[in-house]
């Protein structure tokens, strides 16, 4: 009788190679999107308060690109009525029309770099 030898085991898988970071991204000079917001909206003189796509209009000029940033600004401009930076004038949420708060408004216009 013939005796048959034991399987081989199986190889090990060769070790992965660990990942590389990538570099992280660097910051951009200038102010924040939150600045920019807040001062599109005290530059206009609108007494029922600057529309949202209005704002956009005025980031575009400025050099942000606003498809890009669309959900950013959004959420930037919910998170300024919250703190009570901006004040709704109509709508929810990040549609409608926004204005200084009356609290904030000499605040950010007096300390204005």
């Amino acid at each position: 009788m013939a005796e048959e030898a034991p399987a081989a085991a199986p190889a090990k898988a060769p070790a992965k190679a660990p990942r590389k970071k990538s570099a992280p991204k660097a910051k951009k000079d200038g102010p924040s999107l939150s600045k920019q917001i807040v001062d599109a909206v005290a530059e206009s003189k609108e007494r029922k308060g600057v529309s949202l796509s209005a704002v956009k209009k005025v980031l575009a000029a400025k050099g942000v690109d606003v498809a890009k940033a669309n959900k950013r600004i959004n959420t930037a401009i919910t998170k300024l009525v919250t703190n009570g930076t901006l004040a709704h004038t109509k709508g929810t949420g990040a549609s409608g029309s926004f204005k200084l708060a009356k609290e904030r408004c000499c605040y950010i216009l007096f300390y204005k770099s």
